[in-house]
């Protein structure tokens, strides 16, 4: 398994509230997972922070080698945490309503399982096409599926920043997890909406397609994020499982 990410600051925000890692278990899993924290002053930062770090370690511990197994797991994982960034907020008072976003991936020899809660995206590229995974838990994305406005129109709608499901604010973490066959020269992408509220699929399918090793699409993206405004944070998170994409 090859991986590269990157984070960025973006253009209009003075601190970096993403947080991104990856980690292993001892069967040899790679854990890959991103979090875009939410909260004034340095709650979503911490938030974010905590939910990695924290799940990541524990995936070190673990030693399962099925995707069933794993499910299970992650599911504990988000509900644990969820309950454990709202403990921490309610013990300090400038950390009060902090909460987060993830996108996960547990990688297996010939299938991968890929998990969020929040906006914080999902992607893979087959055969040069790209497709999003994952459904944004995000007000937007119910007026979509409600017919009442266009995904045109929810790129550029003022509520666009509503999530409806986080870690952290709700007692409940209802995360989605799927599992996914691989095929050989998938490309899998994590990133938060930094990224894909300044730059269309069209364009990120594009860099993904192109002959860069992994860290330099990761920075490629960015860029191109940037460009666009940079009016968030953005990270990325590129996955190779075979010798057919390079990666640094």
């Amino acid at each position: 398994m090859q991986v590269a990410y990157l984070s960025d600051v973006g253009k209009q925000r003075e601190d970096n509230q993403d947080y991104v890692g990856t980690f292993t278990n001892q069967a040899g899993l790679n854990f890959a997972i991103v979090a875009d924290g939410i909260g004034g002053h340095q709650g979503g930062d911490v938030a974010a922070t905590m939910a990695v770090s924290h799940i990541g370690t524990r995936f070190e511990d673990t030693a399962f080698t099925d995707p069933a197994t794993a499910a299970k797991w992650l599911s504990s994982e988000a509900q644990q945490e969820n309950d454990t960034i709202i403990e921490k907020a309610h013990q300090y008072r400038d950390l009060g309503g902090m909460g987060t976003t993830i996108v996960a991936a547990i990688t297996f020899d010939e299938q991968f399982l890929l998990a969020n809660i929040g906006d914080s995206r999902g992607y893979v590229l087959r055969a040069d096409q790209l497709s999003q995974l994952t459904e944004d838990h995000s007000l937007v994305n119910e007026l979509v599926k409600m017919g009442e406005i266009s995904a045109a129109d929810a790129r550029k709608h003022p509520k666009k920043n509503i999530i409806t499901r986080t870690l952290g604010i709700n007692d409940e973490a209802d995360i989605d997890i799927n599992l996914y066959h691989a095929v050989p020269g998938d490309l899998v992408m994590l990133c938060s909406d930094g990224l894909t509220n300044m730059v269309t699929d069209a364009q990120i399918q594009m860099v993904l397609k192109g002959t860069a090793d992994l860290q330099t699409k990761c920075q490629q993206l960015i860029d191109l994020a940037n460009d666009g405004g940079g009016l968030d944070n953005i990270t990325v998170l590129l996955m190779a499982a075979d010798r057919g994409v390079t990666a640094p």
